[in-house]
């Protein structure tokens, strides 16, 4: 498992280079900030949840990585458009690691949505990712029972 490790000190530091510049893409950055709330939340919540929250997280870098990857095709294309957002957030048994998980993914989720559309792709992979990992942590928040 040393490829985890090594993937997560990536996101991080790239995380690091993109907060350092400008504050542009106020949106992006900010679901990348709940997406790195949710993984973090995630990884206190107890590893019994039948493989959903290990899935969770993976697919959590997978929209961190995306999201990165868009705020850097954005300032290189300089793109300017917004989306409405959705809103399809509804309450979570209790489950306080897993619904803290939940409300940031919610919260990402929201943010990528109101993202200007256009980051070569990646702003939608990302909100993809983010929405399958919901799916995760609400089938690990039913495993938990």
């Amino acid at each position: 498992m040393k490829a985890r490790p090594i993937f997560t000190a990536i996101v991080l530091l790239g995380a690091v280079a993109l907060a350092g510049a400008a504050p542009d893409q106020p949106n992006m950055q900010t679901a990348r900030g709940h997406l790195m709330s949710a993984r973090n939340s995630l990884q206190r919540a107890t590893s019994d949840k039948g493989g959903h929250r290990v899935n969770a997280i993976r697919l959590v870098n997978s929209a961190i990585a995306e999201v990165n990857a868009g705020i850097a095709f954005d300032r290189r294309h300089n793109h300017g458009s917004s989306m409405t957002p959705e809103s399809w957030f509804a309450g979570t048994p209790d489950q306080p690691n897993m619904k803290d998980a939940l409300n940031a993914l919610e919260n990402a989720k929201d943010s990528l949505n109101r993202a200007t559309a256009d980051k070569g792709g990646h702003r939608a992979k990302a909100l993809d990712y983010v929405k399958e990992a919901i799916d995760e942590v609400k089938k690990g928040i039913d495993a938990g029972r």
